[in-house]
């Protein structure tokens, strides 16, 4: 129906491979929670201690680079797929579902309540009803701005000194050094 039945790996193998796999699992489940945890100490944590947010996103996320400062309420699935470079800034209210890879680039700003997803479900309705679902990584470059609301759909990759206007919704690659707007997101200009 979804998958291949003689393939013997586990549902987490599949989904870091970036096959169909079923979330209902209990090590997937294991690893959601510990990251729900983490994110709760972290959304808790007390503005004038810096230090302890920083202790509590290294556990949480797959890297941080230095002087990144990401600003709570932030959500996503697991953490560990989640890479964020050095002197990048986010607002309050990032979720990232991070069942693939995220990459998030150096000197990167990201606004109010932007959404990066990377879950896709199938088409096929009885995949659907099946709770087959797969993911695709996102890639944000050097230097890129998100405006607040942006919404980053699975597989794209933003290249380096390019500008997202609020609210796009980005459902495929943008270059280098563009301004990009609307729903769906398009080139409106190079930028110098």
């Amino acid at each position: 129906m979804g998958a291949d039945e003689t393939d013997s790996r586990s549902q987490r193998e599949r989904m870091l491979a970036g096959d169909l796999y079923i979330a209902d699992d209990a090590e997937l489940a294991r690893e959601a929670r510990r990251a729900a945890e983490l994110t709760k100490a972290f959304n808790d944590s007390s503005p004038s201690d810096p230090a302890a947010r920083r202790r509590i996103l290294v556990d949480l996320l797959g890297s941080i680079g230095e002087g990144t400062e990401i600003r709570p309420p932030f959500y996503c699935d697991y953490g560990y797929h989640t890479h964020v470079g050095a002197r990048t800034f986010v607002n309050f209210g990032l979720v990232a579902l991070d069942v693939a890879p995220i990459h998030i680039g150096d000197d990167v700003q990201i606004g109010p309540y932007v959404q990066l997803l990377t879950p896709t479900h199938p088409l096929e309705p009885a995949q659907r009803r099946a709770k087959w679902e797969a993911a695709e990584p996102i890639g944000i470059g050097d230097n890129v701005w998100l405006g607040g609301g942006v919404i980053v759909c699975p597989g794209v990759t933003i290249g380096a000194d390019t500008v997202v206007g609020a609210g796009a919704v980005v459902t495929s690659d943008l270059p280098d050094g563009v301004l990009a707007v609307g729903a769906p997101a398009r080139v409106v200009r190079p930028l110098e």
